[in-house]
């Protein structure tokens, strides 16, 4: 399978300017892809175009990341129905770090060039910059820009020069990189089309040479309607302080079953017959979630590591797949407690362990649980006379004591 057919198979063709994509087929073109530090972590969303970006690489194109040091201090203001909020400069380099770190995670045994914008456009002055810059940009280019009116219209929240300058700054990235590393294509999402033409135009005006865009969509959820990559909680980030391995693999375990091939397109790298087959079996049992399955290992695999994979996934299986629990290592205990709440255990008397741990709001209430059978020590139910937790209900030094179907916490030895 070619790039651009196997561009096309995965979802990722948008909007480009290329007259023909198999141009892509044929000799390798240095691009690149960059990401503001608005955060200190990539999001799910951020994930797809790496995961495109990967295919360019496997197929002998030439990959540049940038981290948005400069364009980051002034912030998009494409999309927003007001201004943004300064980052200090404290924020921007912590949140640089964070990018760059999941850059090289991301595309780990994978030859790519890092560079930073902050790096060149720290020593232009503001005159050099209007004068070799600014002059070659229309102002009916950027004003004709659809949010830009919409911001400057009567109901817009209006826009200062900073963020109407931002697609200036962004443009300026391709000129530099063309410049210096022979750059002539941007790969972004769809939402960064505006931006992105600048530095198409920039080049062909000051350079007068041709370059390109390589846009890809936004993934929908097609159960919702809404952009894809949301929790309940917000973005779904890259960063396991932000979002945790054992949430970010529940994440993908509950894919809607409408989009999850669409999800293994984007977000794994298996081929058309490894697809097919899982999509097989997935459409013979929908109940098994093999499909969810595959997806939520694989690409915490990738995010995570092989490590933190296995670990989310034994649990999962214990917790939810009826699995036997003598499968959980220590790690697994000590990762379960951080989402469900650990206590060490103050006593062996399991009417107050229940209290401890959340599980009953008083002793009372705990005795009428474990009388009425709906106590369970490590998936076993407990007998309705139970006063304690004996050591043999410990593994690992752990037990994971549950009420009912879900109310459950980790007791620690």
């Amino acid at each position: 399978m070619t790039l651009s057919e196997e561009l096309t198979w995965r979802g990722f063709v948008n909007q480009t300017t290329f007259k023909d994509i198999t141009v892509l087929d044929g000799a390798p073109i240095t691009f690149y892809w960059g990401v503001d530090p608005s955060a200190k972590s990539m999001h799910v969303g951020q994930l797809a175009m790496s995961m495109m970006i990967r295919h360019f690489i496997l197929n002998g194109h030439k990959p540049i990341l940038l981290v948005g040091g400069a364009t980051g201090l002034i912030g998009d203001p494409d999309g927003r129905d007001d201004e943004r909020e300064l980052k200090t400069v404290e924020e921007i380099e912590a949140n640089k770090a964070g990018i760059a770190a999941q850059y090289k995670r991301l595309f780990d045994g994978l030859d790519v060039q890092m560079v930073d914008n902050y790096d060149w456009f720290k020593d232009i002055g503001y005159l050099q910059f209007l004068r070799d810059i600014g002059k070659h940009v229309p102002m009916s280019q950027m004003l004709g820009r659809e949010f830009i009116q919409t911001r400057l219209g009567e109901e817009g929240a209006g826009i200062s020069y900073a963020e109407f300058s931002y697609a200036l700054i962004q443009g300026y990235d391709f000129v530099h990189l063309f410049r210096e590393f022979g750059c002539t294509l941007q790969v972004c999402g769809s939402d960064q089309w505006g931006n992105s033409i600048a530095g198409v135009e920039l080049i062909r005006r000051i350079e007068g040479v041709e370059s390109h865009i390589w846009s890809a969509p936004l993934i929908i959820n097609k159960a919702t309607g809404k952009k894809f990559g949301k929790s309940l909680g917000g973005a779904v980030w890259l960063d396991p302080e932000l979002t945790s391995p054992y949430q970010f693999y529940q994440f993908w375990l509950n894919v809607d079953d409408e989009g999850v091939e669409d999800y293994l397109k984007i977000y794994t790298l298996l081929n058309p017959n490894e697809l097919r087959t899982i999509m097989e079996q997935f459409n013979a049992d929908q109940s098994q979630r093999i499909a969810q399955k595959t997806l939520a290992y694989e690409v915490t695999k990738l995010v995570h590591g092989t490590e933190r994979a296995d670990s989310v996934k034994r649990i999962s299986e214990v917790l939810f797949g009826g699995h036997d629990y003598t499968t959980l290592t220590e790690h697994d205990f000590i990762e379960l407690g951080k989402e469900i709440g650990m206590v060490d255990m103050p006593t062996k008397e399991l009417a107050e362990l229940l209290v401890q741990g959340g599980l009953a709001s008083s002793k009372s209430e705990a005795r009428r649980f474990i009388t009425s059978g709906a106590v369970y020590a490590n998936g076993v139910q407990l007998p309705a006379d139970t006063t304690e937790l004996s050591a043999a209900m410990f593994m690992q030094g752990y037990c994971i004591v549950r009420r009912g179907k879900n109310t459950q916490t980790v007791v620690k030895q």
